[in-house]
Protein backbone atom coordinates (compact mmCIF):
# COMPACT_ATOMS: atom_id res chain seq x y z
CA UNK A 1 0.00 0.00 0.00
CA UNK A 2 1.23 3.52 -0.79
CA UNK A 3 2.72 5.42 2.12
CA UNK A 4 0.38 8.37 1.67
CA UNK A 5 -2.46 6.35 3.19
CA UNK A 6 -0.50 5.86 6.43
CA UNK A 7 -0.81 9.46 7.69
CA UNK A 8 2.91 9.26 8.43
CA UNK A 9 3.54 12.97 8.95
CA UNK A 10 1.24 13.03 11.97
CA UNK A 11 1.64 11.87 15.55
CA UNK A 12 -2.08 11.20 16.08
CA UNK A 13 -3.85 9.21 13.36
CA UNK A 14 -7.33 7.79 12.83
CA UNK A 15 -8.69 4.91 10.77
CA UNK A 16 -11.60 2.48 10.55
CA UNK A 17 -12.00 -1.25 11.15
CA UNK A 18 -9.78 -4.33 11.19
CA UNK A 19 -8.51 -3.77 7.64
CA UNK A 20 -7.64 -0.16 8.38
CA UNK A 21 -5.83 -1.28 11.51
CA UNK A 22 -3.81 -3.86 9.60
CA UNK A 23 -2.68 -1.23 7.11
CA UNK A 24 -2.06 1.85 9.21
CA UNK A 25 -0.83 0.25 12.44
CA UNK A 26 2.31 -1.15 10.84
CA UNK A 27 4.51 1.74 12.01
CA UNK A 28 2.50 2.88 15.04
CA UNK A 29 3.93 2.85 18.57
CA UNK A 30 0.46 2.50 20.07
CA UNK A 31 -2.96 1.45 18.79
CA UNK A 32 -6.16 2.45 20.59
CA UNK A 33 -9.13 0.18 19.84
CA UNK A 34 -12.53 1.89 20.11
CA UNK A 35 -15.59 -0.39 19.97
CA UNK A 36 -18.17 1.42 22.08
CA UNK A 37 -21.07 -1.02 21.52
CA UNK A 38 -19.72 -3.03 23.04
CA UNK A 39 -16.26 -4.70 23.07
CA UNK A 40 -14.08 -1.97 24.61
CA UNK A 41 -16.88 -0.81 26.93
CA UNK A 42 -17.14 -4.41 28.16
CA UNK A 43 -13.38 -4.55 28.62
CA UNK A 44 -13.45 -1.49 30.89
CA UNK A 45 -16.27 -2.95 32.98
CA UNK A 46 -14.47 -6.27 33.40
CA UNK A 47 -11.05 -4.77 34.09
CA UNK A 48 -12.60 -2.43 36.68
CA UNK A 49 -13.63 -5.56 38.57
CA UNK A 50 -10.09 -6.93 38.43
CA UNK A 51 -10.66 -9.39 35.57
CA UNK A 52 -8.03 -10.12 32.92
CA UNK A 53 -9.70 -10.01 29.51
CA UNK A 54 -8.38 -12.12 26.64
CA UNK A 55 -9.65 -10.88 23.26
CA UNK A 56 -10.58 -13.54 20.74
CA UNK A 57 -11.92 -13.04 17.23
CA UNK A 58 -14.36 -15.94 16.93
CA UNK A 59 -17.17 -17.33 19.07
CA UNK A 60 -16.98 -20.99 18.02
CA UNK A 61 -15.43 -24.26 19.18
CA UNK A 62 -11.96 -22.74 18.88
CA UNK A 63 -12.95 -20.09 21.44
CA UNK A 64 -13.92 -22.84 23.88
CA UNK A 65 -10.54 -24.50 23.45
CA UNK A 66 -8.77 -21.16 23.79
CA UNK A 67 -10.61 -20.39 27.04
CA UNK A 68 -9.77 -23.81 28.43
CA UNK A 69 -6.11 -23.26 27.55
CA UNK A 70 -6.15 -19.93 29.40
CA UNK A 71 -8.09 -21.40 32.33
CA UNK A 72 -10.62 -18.63 31.74
CA UNK A 73 -14.37 -18.23 31.61
CA UNK A 74 -15.79 -17.81 28.10
CA UNK A 75 -18.19 -14.99 27.29
CA UNK A 76 -21.18 -16.05 25.20
CA UNK A 77 -23.54 -14.08 22.97
CA UNK A 78 -25.86 -11.59 24.64
CA UNK A 79 -28.91 -13.78 24.16
CA UNK A 80 -27.07 -16.97 25.14
CA UNK A 81 -26.19 -15.88 28.67
CA UNK A 82 -27.55 -18.19 31.39
CA UNK A 83 -27.13 -18.67 35.12
CA UNK A 84 -24.29 -21.10 34.42
CA UNK A 85 -22.72 -18.97 31.65
CA UNK A 86 -23.50 -15.41 32.79
CA UNK A 87 -20.62 -13.65 31.03
CA UNK A 88 -21.28 -12.07 27.65
CA UNK A 89 -20.37 -9.11 25.45
CA UNK A 90 -23.06 -7.16 27.33
CA UNK A 91 -21.53 -4.63 29.77
CA UNK A 92 -24.68 -4.81 31.90
CA UNK A 93 -24.43 -8.61 32.12
CA UNK A 94 -20.75 -8.38 33.07
CA UNK A 95 -21.60 -6.01 35.92
CA UNK A 96 -24.10 -8.50 37.30
CA UNK A 97 -22.12 -11.69 36.68
CA UNK A 98 -20.04 -13.35 39.39
CA UNK A 99 -16.40 -12.32 39.53
CA UNK A 100 -14.03 -14.31 37.34
CA UNK A 101 -10.29 -13.64 37.36
CA UNK A 102 -9.86 -14.46 33.65
CA UNK A 103 -12.32 -13.99 30.81
CA UNK A 104 -12.15 -14.72 27.08
CA UNK A 105 -14.23 -12.09 25.27
CA UNK A 106 -14.86 -12.97 21.60
CA UNK A 107 -15.48 -10.06 19.25
CA UNK A 108 -15.01 -10.11 15.47
CA UNK A 109 -14.25 -6.38 15.31
CA UNK A 110 -12.54 -5.22 18.50
CA UNK A 111 -10.54 -8.41 19.00
CA UNK A 112 -9.47 -8.54 15.36
CA UNK A 113 -8.17 -4.98 15.60
CA UNK A 114 -6.20 -5.78 18.75
CA UNK A 115 -4.66 -8.76 16.95
CA UNK A 116 -3.59 -6.52 14.05
CA UNK A 117 -1.34 -4.37 16.21
CA UNK A 118 1.75 -6.56 15.99
CA UNK A 119 4.39 -5.23 18.37
CA UNK A 120 2.53 -1.99 19.07
CA UNK A 121 1.11 -1.23 22.51
CA UNK A 122 -2.67 -1.81 22.46
CA UNK A 123 -5.14 0.14 24.61
CA UNK A 124 -8.91 -0.35 24.91
CA UNK A 125 -10.67 3.01 24.70
CA UNK A 126 -14.31 4.08 24.75
CA UNK A 127 -16.52 6.92 25.90
CA UNK A 128 -16.32 5.69 29.51
CA UNK A 129 -12.53 6.16 29.77
CA UNK A 130 -11.68 8.64 27.01
CA UNK A 131 -10.08 11.21 29.31
CA UNK A 132 -8.09 8.57 31.22
CA UNK A 133 -6.81 7.05 27.98
CA UNK A 134 -5.82 10.44 26.57
CA UNK A 135 -3.93 11.32 29.75
CA UNK A 136 -2.17 7.96 29.80
CA UNK A 137 -1.09 8.28 26.17
CA UNK A 138 0.21 11.81 26.72
CA UNK A 139 2.10 10.78 29.85
CA UNK A 140 3.84 8.02 27.89
CA UNK A 141 4.72 10.39 25.04
CA UNK A 142 2.52 8.63 22.52
CA UNK A 143 1.25 10.83 19.73
CA UNK A 144 4.51 12.41 18.67
CA UNK A 145 6.03 12.02 15.21
CA UNK A 146 8.50 9.51 16.66
CA UNK A 147 5.90 7.58 18.70
CA UNK A 148 2.67 7.82 16.69
CA UNK A 149 -0.65 6.66 18.10
CA UNK A 150 -3.38 5.30 15.83
CA UNK A 151 -6.97 5.47 17.08
CA UNK A 152 -9.10 2.83 15.35
CA UNK A 153 -12.88 3.09 15.29
CA UNK A 154 -14.02 -0.54 15.04
CA UNK A 155 -17.30 0.03 13.22
CA UNK A 156 -19.88 -2.69 12.61
CA UNK A 157 -20.67 -5.07 9.74
CA UNK A 158 -23.28 -5.02 7.02
CA UNK A 159 -24.87 -8.40 6.20
CA UNK A 160 -22.37 -8.91 3.36
CA UNK A 161 -19.46 -8.53 5.81
CA UNK A 162 -18.37 -5.09 4.65
CA UNK A 163 -17.57 -2.36 7.15
CA UNK A 164 -20.42 -0.21 8.45
CA UNK A 165 -18.95 2.97 9.98
CA UNK A 166 -20.61 3.41 13.37
CA UNK A 167 -21.36 6.81 14.91
CA UNK A 168 -20.67 5.63 18.46
CA UNK A 169 -17.14 4.56 17.56
CA UNK A 170 -16.46 7.81 15.69
CA UNK A 171 -17.50 9.76 18.79
CA UNK A 172 -15.49 7.54 21.13
CA UNK A 173 -12.39 7.95 18.98
CA UNK A 174 -13.02 11.68 18.73
CA UNK A 175 -13.28 11.99 22.51
CA UNK A 176 -9.84 10.40 22.98
CA UNK A 177 -8.31 12.50 20.21
CA UNK A 178 -9.84 15.65 21.74
CA UNK A 179 -8.15 14.86 25.05
CA UNK A 180 -4.83 14.33 23.28
CA UNK A 181 -5.18 17.62 21.40
CA UNK A 182 -6.01 19.47 24.63
CA UNK A 183 -2.68 18.28 26.02
CA UNK A 184 -0.70 19.53 23.04
CA UNK A 185 -0.15 16.05 21.59
CA UNK A 186 0.17 15.85 17.83
CA UNK A 187 0.09 16.96 15.15
CA UNK A 188 -3.29 15.45 14.32
CA UNK A 189 -3.82 14.01 10.87
CA UNK A 190 -6.80 15.50 8.98
CA UNK A 191 -8.63 12.24 9.63
CA UNK A 192 -7.96 12.49 13.37
CA UNK A 193 -8.85 16.18 13.46
CA UNK A 194 -12.18 15.45 11.79
CA UNK A 195 -13.00 12.70 14.31
CA UNK A 196 -12.17 15.15 17.10
CA UNK A 197 -14.43 17.80 15.55
CA UNK A 198 -17.32 15.35 15.32
CA UNK A 199 -17.09 14.71 19.06
CA UNK A 200 -16.57 18.34 20.06
CA UNK A 201 -19.39 19.61 17.85
CA UNK A 202 -21.91 17.00 19.01
CA UNK A 203 -24.02 18.85 21.56
CA UNK A 204 -25.40 15.76 23.31
CA UNK A 205 -23.20 12.71 22.84
CA UNK A 206 -25.31 10.52 25.11
CA UNK A 207 -28.50 11.19 23.15
CA UNK A 208 -26.69 10.80 19.83
CA UNK A 209 -25.41 7.33 20.71
CA UNK A 210 -28.78 6.27 22.14
CA UNK A 211 -30.58 7.40 18.99
CA UNK A 212 -28.08 6.14 16.39
CA UNK A 213 -28.50 2.90 14.47
CA UNK A 214 -26.42 0.77 16.83
CA UNK A 215 -28.02 2.23 19.94
CA UNK A 216 -31.49 1.68 18.53
CA UNK A 217 -30.67 -1.89 17.61
CA UNK A 218 -29.57 -2.75 21.13
CA UNK A 219 -32.37 -0.89 22.88
CA UNK A 220 -35.07 -2.50 20.74
CA UNK A 221 -33.48 -5.90 21.34
CA UNK A 222 -33.79 -5.48 25.11
CA UNK A 223 -30.27 -4.23 25.85
CA UNK A 224 -30.87 -0.55 26.58
CA UNK A 225 -28.77 -0.92 29.75
CA UNK A 226 -25.74 -1.65 27.56
CA UNK A 227 -26.21 1.66 25.78
CA UNK A 228 -26.60 3.46 29.10
CA UNK A 229 -23.33 2.02 30.40
CA UNK A 230 -21.52 2.76 27.14
CA UNK A 231 -22.49 6.43 27.42
CA UNK A 232 -21.24 6.94 30.98
CA UNK A 233 -18.90 9.67 29.77
CA UNK A 234 -15.52 9.54 31.53
CA UNK A 235 -16.96 7.49 34.39
CA UNK A 236 -13.94 5.17 34.37
CA UNK A 237 -10.33 5.89 35.25
CA UNK A 238 -9.24 2.43 34.09
CA UNK A 239 -6.80 2.18 31.17
CA UNK A 240 -6.85 -1.43 29.85
CA UNK A 241 -3.53 -2.27 28.18
CA UNK A 242 -2.89 -5.53 26.31
CA UNK A 243 -0.07 -7.51 27.92
CA UNK A 244 0.74 -11.19 27.39
CA UNK A 245 -2.45 -11.58 25.40
CA UNK A 246 -4.83 -10.05 27.95
CA UNK A 247 -6.15 -6.61 28.79
CA UNK A 248 -5.12 -5.56 32.29
CA UNK A 249 -5.34 -2.26 34.11
CA UNK A 250 -2.18 -0.28 33.41
CA UNK A 251 0.05 -0.35 36.47
CA UNK A 252 0.58 3.40 36.21
CA UNK A 253 -2.80 4.32 34.75
CA UNK A 254 -4.97 7.06 36.19
CA UNK A 255 -6.87 5.65 39.14
CA UNK A 256 -7.19 2.02 40.19
CA UNK A 257 -9.75 -0.70 39.64
CA UNK A 258 -12.11 -0.72 42.63
CA UNK A 259 -11.55 -4.39 43.49
CA UNK A 260 -7.76 -4.46 43.33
Amino acid sequence: MSDWFLQQEHGVRFEWGPTGAQQIAQDAACLVVVDVLSFTTSVTVAVEAGTQVFPYAWRDETATAFAQNKMAALAVGRRAATSTSPWSLSPAALRQAPFTPRLVLPSPNGSAIAAAAGDSTVVAGCLRNATAVGRWLARHDYGTAGRPVVVIAAGERWPDGSLRPALEDLLGAGAIIAELESRGVGPLSPEAATARACFVQTADVVSAVAACSSGNELARSGFADDVAIATELNASAVVPVLSDGAFNHSADGTGSPPNL
